[in-house]
């Protein structure tokens, strides 16, 4: 006959050198902590938003959102760093242990201090809504990275060194040629680095801006730690490595003060003076209605300028303010329009092209005289 169960021998049987009950107020203490830590992260997370429509308490908002998860990390520490007293452990096994207990918390604080950076990219943002330029509002997420990396850093190094006794000197001294390998397969990036310093110093453009930068022509979308990104006219998205943006000639598009137009109108050469200078006139008078659109410092001028090959030939300048592309074409639409107009009610005939041919058919003295045009029939005589 098979010997009774019995629980009170199940509770005391020896597993690792303890008994089984032992595991089971570990098991019960990590799964109350578990436990626990949920239940705070949950309440911190929804105090914190009961803060988020109030203004003034924006600061306590981003505390209690920032600690919410990394508090339950917290109590996960605390529960190990508890359980351990419960179990007979072999000394090296518990130090690991209380080694573990402490970096998880160690992971925890520097994860709340990650988190914290939101509360300075939060008011940094504010500051730079005051500022007329765009650049440094991207400034302030990639600080924002920069300071998130160091954090990830120190404290990893921290941790390695004050809870894992790692020594770290030794190891990097053991990395310098790898190091110094490293550094010349990553000299580009290093360049694209210190590339990003010197647009953020100089600030040639901002968010938004049309540059020129080499062949590339379009608006500028974003500035990272390697490369600015444009947004071409064709509307292709090109990169272009900051070293090569620090080093070469960028043309700001957007900070003229006025788009300057160039536009010769050209008249036949059976135009009388009279007409010339009607046609000048003509020309000053629809610029002289429209002065509202011109830069104060620019003012249009009309000259009758050349006796080309085939034309006379009257050159107008004039500079558009605003510089706004679209607004400059319409202005040049109703331009045109007003002066073809004009011309055309004058009588003052435009230039084109002509081309003249004389002919001499074969056994006989006489001339052919062809008139060839792009738009016009062929005159014979």
């Amino acid at each position: 006959m098979p010997p009774a169960f019995n629980i009170q021998q199940l509770w005391t049987f020896p597993v690792l050198d303890n008994p089984v009950w032992k595991w089971a107020v570990l098991l019960a203490v990590l799964l109350a902590t578990g436990a626990v830590g949920k239940i705070v992260s949950f309440m911190l997370a929804r105090q914190g938003r009961r803060f988020a429509q109030r203004e003034r308490l924006k600061l306590l908002q981003f505390f209690l959102e920032s600690a919410s998860k990394p508090a339950q990390w917290a109590t996960y520490a605390l529960g190990l760093l508890l359980a351990q007293n419960f179990l007979i452990l072999d000394k090296s096994i518990r130090q690991f242990w209380i080694q573990l207990g402490f970096a998880l918390g160690y992971v925890a604080a520097a994860w709340f201090i990650f988190r914290m950076v939101d509360v300075l990219e939060f008011y940094l943002k504010k500051l730079t809504v005051r500022t007329e330029t765009t650049l440094d509002d991207l400034l302030v997420p990639l600080l924002r990275k920069t300071l998130r990396v160091f954090i990830i850093i120190v404290a990893t190094i921290f941790i390695a060194q004050n809870v894992f006794n790692m020594q770290l000197g030794s190891i990097l001294a053991g990395l310098g040629i790898g190091g110094l390998a490293f550094a010349l397969a990553a000299k580009d990036s290093i360049a694209n680095l210190f590339g990003s310093i010197v647009i953020f110093a100089d600030r040639p453009f901002s968010i938004g801006d049309r540059v020129k930068i080499q062949s590339q022509d379009g608006f500028v979308e974003e500035v990272g730690f390697r490369s600015t990104k444009l947004r071409t006219l064709d509307g292709h998205l090109v990169t272009v490595p900051n070293s090569s943006v620090a080093n070469e000639m960028v043309e700001n598009v957007s900070k003229r003060p006025a788009i300057k137009r160039v536009m010769t109108v050209t008249v036949t050469y059976n135009t009388t003076a009279e007409k010339v200078q009607r046609g000048v006139d003509i020309l000053r008078e629809i610029l002289d209605s429209r002065m509202e659109h011109f830069h104060d410092d620019y003012p249009p001028q009309v000259f009758f300028n050349d006796f080309g090959a085939d034309t006379l030939d009257i050159i107008v300048y004039y500079w558009f303010a605003p510089p706004d592309w679209w607004q400059y074409l319409k202005f040049n639409h109703d331009f045109n329009l007003e002066l073809l107009r004009r011309f055309n009610a004058e009588g003052i005939e435009f230039a084109f092209p002509t081309r003249t041919l004389y002919l001499r058919p074969e056994g006989q003295f006489a001339a052919t005289v062809r008139t060839l045009a792009p738009t016009g029939p062929e005159v014979g005589s």
